[in-house]
């Protein structure tokens, strides 16, 4: 073999094994490293009692293929031991579908989630691809449901109102429904699935919406972003965005959804902070 021959040989084995790197380290490395990451949240009509209200976020379960209950379970003890006023669970709980085996090996774990103000969730498409008759007995089972249906927290003579809509895909958003029954002034937060749910149409005002769905787009390129986001609007990836109607934050969530791969993207438990614009 010529020095050319053997120089372009060793070029190609060193460019297979960098790719072989990059493929493990996406599947089993980054996949793997779930983060605390905190944010600020201004919300312009915040009770005073609320300032620094505290919420852990937890989306995009997807436990089953890769997702082992150990993981789960691990999740949902780093979330207790955070000790947030209240968390807030927006979807897709489990992976595979037609199937309960995963609901019903998902739930009891989301029961141990504990917050002094309560744990509140719905449902997103994956759940209902499994089944839907048992994600709705096990959102009800946990008293966690918050889907069309709004709950108030208090603080003196002081409220926070939450509401929650069913998945956009696979179910009735019923935004307007939820928060049937609130107060003028309420400031409100609606738990919803898929983030596109913010550009359909409904009358409530909203203080913030919170969402997971697009995991972040698993990978996100330098320069570029995501290139792939199962959402319509494209400007919703993750993080906080101001939308013409309201804030809207997208968690990157937890699990994996089309390929098992995360890339600039690490899994993340969300803690917002909600705060008083004069004090962000």
């Amino acid at each position: 073999m010529s020095a050319i021959s053997r120089r372009a040989a060793l070029r190609l084995a060193a460019y297979g094994l960098a790719a072989a790197l990059a493929g493990s380290y996406t599947v089993l490395i980054e996949r793997n490293i779930v983060l605390v990451n905190r944010y600020q949240i201004p919300l312009a009509n915040l009770p005073p009692a609320f300032h620094s209200f505290t919420i852990a976020h937890l989306t995009d379960l997807h436990f089953g293929s890769l997702v082992s209950s150990a993981f789960i379970k691990k999740v949902m003890e780093r979330t207790n031991a955070l000790r947030p006023d209240a968390i807030f669970c927006t979807g897709d709980y489990v992976h595979a579908k037609n199937t309960t085996a995963e609901i019903d090996q998902v739930w009891p774990l989301l029961m141990q989630l504990q917050a002094r103000h309560g744990v509140f969730s719905v449902l997103g498409n994956h759940d209902h691809w499994a089944d839907t008759e048992r994600s709705l007995y096990w959102l009800e089972r946990s008293g966690q449901n918050l889907r069309h249906q709004h709950k108030v927290i208090e603080r003196g003579k002081e409220r926070l109102a939450l509401g929650g809509a069913g998945d956009l895909w696979e179910d009735q958003l019923k935004i307007d429904q939820a928060f049937a029954g609130t107060e003028e002034n309420d400031c409100r937060i609606l738990l919803s699935h898929n983030p596109d749910s913010v550009d359909t149409p409904f009358k409530t005002s909203l203080a913030l919406v919170m969402s997971g769905h697009t995991h972040g787009g698993q990978v996100r390129l330098p320069f570029y972003g995501p290139p792939v986001l199962p959402v319509s609007n494209k400007k919703y990836s993750s993080g906080l965005i101001d939308t013409s109607k309201t804030k809207l934050f997208i968690s990157r969530g937890i699990g994996w959804a089309i390929y098992p791969v995360r890339f600039n993207c690490y899994p993340e438990i969300a803690v917002l902070e909600l705060v008083r614009p004069s004090a962000a």
